[in-house]
């Protein structure tokens, strides 16, 4: 269980989409310092956010940017990719990108910093996974969701000598620039950032950030053939 109040927290991604609205729940919450990472440089007028350029597909982006956060206390996994590459047909490299960036990017990310959580009393990893780590279909992107809900896992394990909470986040559609083109209902960032936020804050090490996600864990137990999903149905 983890209070976000006059923490140092980590957001990848955070310059848009889901990423931004965790920053800005960190900081209704009391956050002390958010570092909002991104591909490219921008800029961030608020006090407490310091923006930094990161690649979580090079191991010395990552390397280099947990030198400079060193203070950090929680860490967002929240940076990702969806590219439109079917397993079969899709460009190969399309499909080696996205589980470089979805599944190692925040293995990279864990490696670096989980001896700076250790260093400051342990704190928390947070993982963006999906509802699709459950559900057949969506090409590479749904493998590589699948991949990370596993590394999460098993990184809760590896974790939890030194007093670092592991929390894996599911959620179904966002209402961010990366499905933008889909025609489906989603939930708002801020919506899931809350939900996120009070997960962590509760101690949970699992988050089911909206009822279709609920819906589709409670499944697990039925046929394989319930769990196949394709983003235009």
């Amino acid at each position: 269980m983890v209070a976000v109040a006059d923490k140092v927290a980590v957001v990848t991604g955070g310059r848009r989409g889901l990423g931004a609205a965790l920053v800005d729940e960190l900081l209704e919450r009391g956050a002390r310092k958010v570092y909002s990472t991104a591909r490219s440089p921008y800029v961030d007028g608020r006090s407490a956010v310091v923006t930094a350029q990161l690649e979580v597909q090079s191991a010395e982006s990552v390397t280099a940017f947990a030198r400079v956060a060193t203070d950090a206390e929680i860490v967002f996994n929240n940076a990702g990719v969806l590219l439109p590459s079917a397993l079969l047909a899709g460009d190969l490299e399309d499909a080696i990108e996205t589980f470089n960036v979805n599944v190692f990017g925040p293995l990279r990310i864990a490696r670096a910093f989980a001896p700076v959580l250790a260093a400051n009393g342990g704190g928390a990893f947070v993982n963006m996974h999906s509802v699709l780590s459950w559900l057949a279909g969506s090409g590479a992107y749904g493998a590589s969701k699948a991949a990370a809900w596993s590394v999460t896992n098993s990184l809760r394990l590896e974790l939890a000598p030194q007093n670092t909470q592991v929390v894996g986040v599911h959620a179904g559609f966002i209402d961010t620039d990366m499905v933008s083109a889909i025609e489906r209902p989603k939930a708002t960032p801020p919506e899931v950032a809350v939900r996120i936020v009070d997960g962590l804050e509760a101690g949970e090490v699992e988050v089911l950030a909206d009822d279709v996600t609920a819906k589709v864990k409670a499944a697990l137990s039925g046929p394989v053939e319930d769990l196949t999903f394709t983003a235009t149905a």
